[in-house]
């Protein structure tokens, strides 16, 4: 056989016309393994006798350790006329340096390791935390360890992250979104309310030195710290580290300083409005106060945020797909560990559209307290809730963060796993009960921030003999020097 003949019949047998393509199947015939069971790594948890609570966590796939000390602390429970003051220490305990070494000299050594310890301290816990080589554990936890225990609150570095602050204040009304979010959370809880208040100028010069001194020392001490750490360790080796880091550290006498956790009760309800001049759309943002994720309903309501949002979703189908309303549409049963949260929803839509779209999501949130979901709907957000459960367990990082979270806010170790198994057994009717509780139009706060001149027709028209009032989000100016 000649070598042309050859080659012509071997591209013969090896070519396939394009209708002999492989073609691609409709979605409804594909088939998927199904997800693996969730395994929760080996952890142990013990106890310093100061009262420090650690939970270590191997995981032996990269050589790293990454560790966390978690503070029970908040900005929460700081007086109003200092708001802020637990974010700014939180930040000054690392950028300031630490008795042992100055700021610059504490950077250097973490850069050399390519490792890095952080703080912070947000409105609920505060938070230090470390990431390093294995090889490096040692000298990078005696360096963690001495930002907890020993931080220098340096004068000059104190200055840098108020001036840090400032500048964010100077800018907070950039972003209309931010705007929309800022003031639902004060209409909603109240302005003064440590769940929504804002950090001024004049809340940032009533901060000293001795005052983040003095609220270190009453949120960072052993009796109210976990720790974890997951990664690369030798447990023995690990448990030394801690003892001799933590073991001498001691809890002053009598208990914490701090107050307790404040509760929080709606403030307002009605129509309220954000003039910008400036946008060509409306930022809108619809509900009221929610509950927290110990409620029993809360597995019936994480269903129900499925069939209202996502591409499949009623809001997107009805209110983006169809109506063509909306750039973006949302609901969100945002529940929190120890004090309640909000339920939200809203969106973007042009300006001329913003009655329009505000009407059309209540239309979907009414007819879901007054009308039974298909099974169906139930089915495709129930498999939307329990498929996602495995992203809550991608690594062990993760799942120990969430063991310390529960820990942190005494919720059962396995929380999630109740929740699991009450999303499987949740009906239609159970969707129809919570969302008859829990979504409440006579609470609703509906909250606009647009342009007045092209929104028409106007606010008014949502109800009848509705009032709709103005927010002022002018920035108070700093003192004068």
């Amino acid at each position: 056989m000649g070598f042309g003949l050859l080659l012509a019949l071997v591209l013969g047998l090896s070519w396939q016309p394009a209708a002999m393509a492989i073609m691609p199947r409709h979605y409804s015939e594909l088939e998927f393994p199904a997800l693996r069971d969730i395994q929760i790594p080996e952890f142990e948890r013990y106890e310093l006798t100061n009262g420090l609570v650690v939970y270590l966590m191997e995981d032996h796939e990269l050589p790293l350790v990454s560790g966390s000390a978690t503070f029970k602390t908040g900005d929460r429970l700081v007086p109003g006329a200092q708001t802020g003051l637990g974010e700014v220490t939180g930040d000054a305990m690392r950028l300031g340096g630490t008795d042992t070494y100055d700021a610059d000299t504490l950077n250097l050594l973490l850069e050399q390791r390519a490792a890095a310890v952080e703080t912070a301290i947000d409105d609920n816990s505060g938070s230090a935390s470390f990431s390093a080589l294995s090889e490096d554990l040692s000298e990078v936890f005696g360096l963690f360890a001495d930002v907890i225990r020993n931080p220098a609150f340096a004068p000059d570095k104190l200055d840098f992250v108020k001036n840090q602050y400032r500048g964010s204040i100077e800018r907070r009304n950039d972003d209309p979104d931010d705007i929309a979010s800022r003031e639902f959370r004060k209409l909603v809880y109240g302005a003064e309310s440590p769940y929504a208040r804002s950090i001024e100028y004049a809340t940032l010069d009533t901060i000293s030195r001795d005052d983040m001194i003095d609220f270190y020392k009453a949120s960072v001490r052993p009796d109210q710290t976990i720790l974890g750490i997951v990664g690369d360790f030798d447990p023995i080796k690990m448990k030394l580290l801690i003892a001799q880091a933590f073991r001498d550290w001691m809890a002053p006498a009598g208990p914490s300083p701090l107050p307790p956790v404040p509760s929080a009760e709606q403030a307002n309800s009605g129509i309220f409005f954000v003039d910008l001049p400036q946008l060509t759309q409306s930022y809108v943002q619809i509900g009221h106060l929610g509950g927290q994720l110990s409620s029993p309903e809360h597995p019936a309501l994480s269903v129900l945020n499925e069939v209202l949002n996502g591409f499949g979703g009623r809001l997107f189908n009805e209110v983006r797909s169809r109506q063509g309303l909306a750039y973006v549409v949302y609901t969100f049963w945002a529940a929190r560990y120890d004090y309640p949260g909000t339920w939200i929803g809203g969106g973007q839509t042009r300006s001329e559209t913003t009655v329009p779209f505000i009407q059309s999501v209540q239309r979907e949130l009414e007819a879901v307290r007054t009308t039974l979901i298909s099974d169906i709907e139930l089915q495709q957000a129930k498999d939307a809730v329990l498929n996602s459960f495995v992203f809550n367990f991608q690594n062990p990082s993760q799942t120990l963060s969430r063991l310390i979270r529960y820990e942190y806010y005494d919720y059962p170790e396995d929380f999630i796993f109740q929740f699991r198994q009450a999303v499987s057994e949740t009906t239609p009717e159970d969707i129809l009960s919570a969302a008859q509780t829990h979504l409440r139009p006579e609470d609703w706060v509906i909250l606009v921030v647009g342009n007045s001149e092209q929104i028409d027709p106007s606010l008014s028209t949502l109800a009848p003999g509705a009032t709709v009032t103005s927010i002022d989000v002018s920035i108070p100016p700093p003192a004068e020097a």
